[in-house]
């Protein structure tokens, strides 16, 4: 798969297909912890990701597939055996056709335009220091994972479930491994970090109130105790043993959450201008 983590894309024991990161990946072993709870808490707030397992990969089928691999300027290793992260690819490789770009004229055609909004919410909170990743696809084609439901069908920002009608594409929000910086886990915020690529799916916000519905859940949902359920079946190879570390990121994760209208209106007073339509 393209990206900095040279993921692979791996059928698993339960018949699905999966986009798996390595723990002796070239970003940093933490980003496998980033991506499992990232996502996990992005479909507390009831965004659109894709359902996340942990993935474990035997020394045997490294050893029998030469792809398996790790590459770097001079040299190729092979993968760590043991646990991995999972991202459910959202179908059969061979038949889905999932996109990264979308011309306007098809943009406009996003069922779930407004979830990029929600997913600025989370972004800022965990301070994502990569631009947010999303990929789409043809509606009739998508399963994912929500607060709604997180099991298959994806449900809007509203709770109600998914549908063809109003658009001919939905979007699926992918890749948390740059939320926390990284393998940094700090947390240093800038106006633009975080902003999808493009302004025209934030064409939809007039004001702080189009964050309503995720900031509420933010402050609702996200408890400490969902934060530690989240958190509690991570590897522990995962973060090098390291638990102190992982506490900490936990506490300033929750002490975050009334931050994030501060950081919205930095990004709205940006010279990039990300809310056309904000009066």
């Amino acid at each position: 798969m393209r990206g900095g983590a040279q993921s692979h894309l791996m059928r698993c024991a339960d018949g699905h297909y999966y986009v798996v990161k390595f723990q002796n990946n070239p970003q940093h072993r933490r980003i496998l912890v980033n991506e499992l709870l990232g996502t996990r808490l992005a479909a507390r707030l009831g965004l659109p990701t894709a359902p996340v397992a942990i993935i474990e990969v035997s020394e045997e089928l490294i050893r029998l597939t030469p792809d398996l691999v790790m590459e770097h300027p001079r040299h190729r290793f092979p993968c760590h055996a043991g646990p991995q992260f999972g991202s459910r690819y959202p179908g059969d490789p061979r038949r889905l056709t999932l996109h990264d770009f979308l011309p306007d004229q098809q943009l406009l055609q996003v069922q779930n335009l407004h979830d990029f909004a929600g997913m600025l919410v989370f972004d800022k909170w965990t301070c994502n220091t990569n631009g947010r990743q999303t990929l789409f696809l043809a509606d009739r084609s998508f399963t994912g994972e929500g607060a709604g439901d997180v099991t298959g069908g994806l449900t809007d920002s509203a709770g109600g479930a998914s549908g063809v009608a109003g658009g001919a594409y939905r979007t699926l929000m992918i890749d948390q491994g740059f939320c926390f910086s990284a393998g940094d886990w700090k947390f240093p915020d800038a106006p633009l970090r975080g902003l999808y690529a493009r302004n025209r799916v934030y064409e939809g916000i007039t004001g702080m109130q189009s964050f309503g519905p995720w900031l509420e859940r933010l402050e609702n949902r996200i408890t400490e105790r969902v934060l530690d359920e989240a958190s509690r079946d991570i590897p522990s190879e995962w973060y090098e043993d390291d638990y102190d570390s992982l506490l900490r990121l936990l506490e300033q994760i929750f002490r975050r959450r009334t931050r994030v209208p501060e950081l919205l209106l930095e990004a709205k007073k940006s010279n990039r201008q990300p809310f056309p339509n904000w009066v």
